[in-house]
């Protein structure tokens, strides 16, 4: 599977992004789909993610409702709709897929193919 991450950029505290992970070599059909990002001087850490189960989402707690993980099978990506960012989700955003990841799915350790990341930053 590749993937290729897209949409970071700059944005005001506030603001919203939208961002693609675009996947090729492989239908994205029961796969699980993860976000995940990394702050400057941080440790990886997951954001949101779709089962490949059963499409149960869910999220860690810093982003839970203003974040929204999706997939379109027919486009064979993934999204990650980003609103009233703050300054504190400032990192590269990272997507992964692995076929069969069951709920919780938050654990990168499940993931074994990685897009190559976007930056975000969050600043007026």
């Amino acid at each position: 599977v590749q993937l290729q991450a897209s949409g970071g950029g700059l944005v005001e505290p506030g603001g919203r992004l939208r961002l693609s992970c675009a996947a090729s070599g492989v239908s994205l059909l029961n796969h699980g789909i993860g976000w995940f990002r990394q702050a400057p001087g941080k440790e990886r850490e997951a954001v949101a993610c779709i089962s490949g189960a059963d499409d149960t989402t869910n999220y860690v707690r810093s982003v839970q409702g203003r974040f929204t993980i999706s997939r379109d099978l027919a486009k064979n990506t993934a999204y990650l709709e980003m609103f009233g960012l703050n300054p504190e989700d400032t990192a590269v955003y990272y997507c992964a897929a692995e076929k069969y990841v069951s709920p919780p799915c938050l654990d990168m350790d499940e993931y074994t193919n990685w897009g190559q990341g976007t930056q975000v930053t969050v600043s007026s």
